[in-house]
């Protein structure tokens, strides 16, 4: 891809108030991948997110949104979407439900050219992983648009088959609920152990952020890191070791597997 795919087009976000709408919505707006008068979007609850973008326009109608949008963007929960008449005929639809399939987006839009993706929260700090798959009736130009779209609030990454973003829904599309519960059970053991809860706070916070930061750096197995520590005989170790024994590995692949399984179609 090269240069800004998106000039010229007119975006609509359906649901662009919502945390999700609004993270990309503010994203492309910043990056200059469209101009304001570029960006159009819908809400049943409005919002003050683009007050800073007079230009935006913000509709109440989402047929309004649909006759000015090039390029439709869908961000409402997944319950939402039956109560929703979207006539949106045969324009790129980019679609940020979990559990909805391209099959029931194209019944619901009337348009072929689908494009799923899913998102996570740390969209909202720019570094989402966004994976995403289209449908064969999508053209080139429309996957190169998509991928600039999604890429403005993080790393996006086509895949070859629906049924991977499935599986993306529930590995990353959790974002930081999984890194937070381990920090939660981190942060029980510390306050046990007497220790204040800003100084606990601040501790696990930086050792996770840290920890992560260091993996991708290094650019290296994680595994390969965890036996090296292993092997070393200290009290990382011992630590390892104790989780590892106590089917921490089980636990993970047993939520994953559940994730996956709600996140199917």
């Amino acid at each position: 891809m090269s240069g800004n795919e998106l000039a010229g087009s007119v975006v609509g976000i359906i649901g662009g108030h919502g945390w999700m709408g609004r993270a990309l919505g503010l994203a492309l707006l910043n990056q200059g991948l469209v101009s304001p008068r570029q960006l159009v979007v819908s809400s049943r609850s409005g919002g003050d997110a683009y007050n800073a973008w007079p230009k935006v326009r913000c509709v109440n109608d989402n047929h309004d949104l649909l006759a000015l949008a090039d390029l439709v963007v869908l961000s409402v929960r997944p319950d939402q979407l039956p109560a929703l008449d979207l006539p949106v005929g045969d324009k790129p639809v980019i679609s940020l439900l979990a559990m909805v399939s391209s099959a029931e987006l194209a019944r619901k839009t009337g348009s072929g050219r689908i494009i799923r993706a899913m998102p996570n929260a740390a969209a909202q700090i720019g570094e989402a992983y966004m994976p995403w798959h289209a449908s064969a009736a999508t053209s080139r130009a429309d996957r190169a648009a998509a991928q600039q779209l999604l890429s403005s609030c993080g790393k996006a990454r086509e895949l070859a088959t629906e049924q991977d973003l499935d599986y993306m829904t529930a590995l990353t599309g959790a974002g930081p609920a999984f890194p937070a519960l381990l920090a939660s059970a981190m942060l029980a053991h510390a306050k046990q152990k007497g220790i204040s809860d800003a100084i606990a706070f601040e501790a696990v916070m930086q050792t996770l952020v840290g920890g992560s930061r260091l993996l991708e750096h290094l650019n290296a197995d994680p595994e390969d890191m965890v036996n090296r520590l292993i092997e070393y005989r200290g009290t990382t170790a011992q630590g390892l070791q104790c989780m590892m024994d106590n089917g921490f590995q089980s636990i993970v692949l047993s939520g994953l597997e559940a994730a996956y399984q709600a996140a199917k179609p």
